[in-house]
């Protein structure tokens, strides 16, 4: 998941692509009332039942991206993750396949990338814990 206006990403992997599966994770990093913007898959069906509110593009009718509200915006599009899942199979590349079981930690360590992209010190601060630059 990526944070519209925070930027933020979440990444997690999941052994399987069922509701059961990816619906605890949508909801345990999303707040009550929240829009999700999700592609057709019916994994994210229940996702209006528990408090959020799902958009969706059909892929399979050649929807990519469709406005909503009327303003000329195409706000309702699945385009930002799908990006975000290219940047991590570029990263992904250099490693020359990487094993099931290792997986996650890669995913997690892209996800910390991103986020910090913008404050590498603060990145480097919580990866070593209380790290001064002209410490002792």
């Amino acid at each position: 998941m990526i944070g519209r206006e925070s930027g933020q990403v979440f990444l997690r992997q999941t052994y399987r692509s069922t509701q059961k599966a990816i619906e605890p994770v949508v909801l345990r990093v999303t707040r009550e009332g929240t829009e999700v913007h999700t592609d057709e898959w019916h994994a994210y069906d229940g996702l209006d039942d528990r408090g959020r509110t799902r958009h969706s593009v059909n892929h399979n009718r050649h929807e990519w991206a469709r406005d909503d509200d009327g303003d000329g915006i195409r706000e309702v599009h699945c385009n930002t993750i799908e990006g975000h899942w290219l940047g991590l199979r570029n990263f992904l590349r250099p490693f020359r396949g990487v094993s099931k079981w290792c997986l996650d930690l890669y995913v997690a360590f892209y996800q910390c990338l991103h986020n910090f992209r913008r404050d590498f010190l603060g990145f480097l601060q919580r990866l070593f814990g209380a790290f001064t630059p002209n410490g002792p």
